[in-house]
């Protein structure tokens, strides 16, 4: 099949979309990729990258077709806003000559936020006469409102309206999230179109033994290791973290170990520095996505954390199938589905969101228990990966989804 992907994300920037695109291309099948300029987390563009240069770029065999926006660069609200307007700007505008000469069987839409994404790929839609599948990882205008980047109701409703076009122009939108799948269809999405398609961890996530873990010089804090890794936003509650740190600064032996960066990675260093946790919270960087299984085998246990809103509760954090994959266990403060995978599968323990007291009394039950008992739960949390999210089969299922859209055609 000929694939056009459209994503606002694309590598050199670490996202999921970028092994589905490779293992598409590693299965036969013709995929080109419409993107914009590398800037994320950090909000600056790639070194090597302009907005007037290297807008044909590849990947692997894969080209990939780049057009120029404004950066995120601090991540607020209006900075936001113009990053994700001018990908659907210069999309909609320089997409039709990028492929005047190509044809297209599908376009596949990933959708981790900005919504906005599927407008260009709606445009291409309509000249190439392909279907459309839309991928989405985070529900608007609720995750908007959840995380505090828009707060206006007009604004909002007429956020809403975009969905609901965007939705109805969709020959399939696919959810991450079981839970997602009501809202996506009070918003506009036909419910026999809305098909459940979580998310998987890249091939090179697996358990580590020992002689395996390589982390070129990084300094891991000895003692009791629990490691969160990834982005350090809004969405993910970072107060929830501090605080049950500080609950447990007096156990010296418990070190949480942060691995990543964001917009929110200069706050949090402040409150460590504030509250004096220097000891107990240690901050290691931000490193690529394939160095992550060594780091996480050298943790304990590994931490995901998200806000206590109903959004956030209907959401998996895609981070959580990494962990999983990896055979560590898991000890989570969050609500809903992602709380639901832990229990269900005896892969850890999950406490509610934004809960500190209960996050640090969970976090110390983990320290008390036998290292037997943490290895059933990491060998719990494989089990369940293997059979819920394994990569192969899951890109199995969507070339299906996709050859049935192409049989429906003819």
């Amino acid at each position: 099949m000929k694939m056009l992907v459209v994503s606002h994300y694309f590598w050199p920037e670490q996202f999921r979309i970028n092994d589905l695109v490779t293992e598409l291309k590693q299965r036969g099948h013709d995929v080109t990729v419409l993107t914009g300029m590398p800037n994320y987390p950090s909000g600056k563009m790639f070194e090597g990258y302009s907005w007037w240069k290297k807008h044909h770029d590849d990947m692997s065999g894969i080209p990939v077709y780049r057009v120029p926006m404004f950066m995120r660069r601090q991540g607020r609200g209006w900075q936001l806003a113009l990053n994700y307007l001018s990908f659907v700007i210069s999309a909609c505008l320089l997409a039709p000559w990028y492929f005047r000469k190509h044809s297209f069987d599908v376009v596949f839409v990933y959708e981790p936020s900005p919504f906005t994404v599927g407008i260009p790929a709606i445009l291409m839609r309509k000249l190439k006469n392909a279907p459309i599948l839309f991928w989405v990882q985070d529900l608007w205008p609720e995750s908007l409102s959840a995380a505090g980047a828009v707060k206006s109701p007009r604004v909002l409703k007429a956020v809403g309206r975009m969905v609901r076009w965007i939705y109805s122009h969709c020959d399939r939108v696919l959810v991450q999230s079981q839970a997602f799948i009501e809202p996506t269809v009070q918003a506009g999405a036909a419910r026999e179109n809305t098909l459940y398609y979580p998310n998987w961890a890249e091939s090179f996530y697996r358990p580590l033994v020992s002689s395996e873990v390589h982390l070129n010089g990084v300094s891991i804090p000895k003692g009791f290791r629990i490691m969160f890794a990834g982005n350090l936003g809004e969405a993910q509650s970072l107060e929830t973290i501090i605080a049950a740190a500080s609950r447990l600064k007096y156990e010296p032996v418990i070190q949480w170990v942060i691995v990543g960066d964001g917009r929110r990675a200069e706050w949090m260093h402040s409150e460590v520095d504030r509250q004096e946790l220097a000891d107990n919270v240690r901050f290691l960087g931000s490193y690529p996505a394939k160095d992550m299984p060594g780091f996480f085998a050298s943790a304990d246990a590994l931490l995901v954390t998200l806000k206590a809103d109903e959004v956030f509760a209907q959401t998996i954090p895609s981070k959580l199938q990494s962990y999983m994959a990896c055979g560590r266990p898991v000890v989570a403060a969050l609500n809903g589905e992602g709380a639901r995978v832990i229990k269900k599968s005896g892969a850890g323990l999950a406490v509610a969101a934004e809960d500190d007291e209960a996050l640090a009394d969970a976090v110390f039950e983990l320290y008390r228990m036998s290292k037997d008992e943490r290895h059933n739960m990491g060998q719990a949390a494989r089990a369940c990966y293997e059979t819920e999210f394994e990569r192969d089969m899951l890109v199995s299922r969507l070339e299906g989804w996709m050859q049935q859209l192409l049989e429906e055609q003819k």
